[in-house]
């Protein structure tokens, strides 16, 4: 069974920095695209940034320019730099499988307001 235990959230002001980490157990860890996702209240789960086996990275539009994935395989570890954090970007985030996902974790929850 897959567990994938989201941390680094918190509360921020507006152009604030967090990172955020997830740690995947009970998987192999290298071969998989890995994703982060952020779900806001009364939205959607939301495609936020990946990562291929192989570091190529993509973005949505509105985090392109301030937030960074990467990943360490040796630690089974992806991760999510996120630098001039808007209101808007306040929400759970959730890593996961990119592409068919595992089962979702608990996330982490960032707060951006000040």
């Amino acid at each position: 069974q897959v567990h994938l235990v989201e941390s680094g959230g918190g509360l921020v002001q507006p152009g604030g920095s967090l990172r955020l980490s997830c740690v995947v157990s009970g998987s192999i860890f290298s071969v998989y695209a890995m994703a982060w996702y952020r779900q806001a209240p009364g939205k959607q789960r939301d495609l936020v940034a990946s990562i291929t086996s192989g570091g190529n990275t993509n973005y949505a539009d509105s985090v392109k320019g301030r937030f960074t994935i990467s990943r360490d395989n040796a630690k089974k570890t992806v991760y999510l730099q996120m630098n001039s954090l808007k209101p808007e970007d306040t929400a759970v985030y959730y890593c996961n499988r990119y592409n068919p996902p595992w089962d979702w974790g608990q996330g982490t929850q960032v707060t951006v307001s000040s």
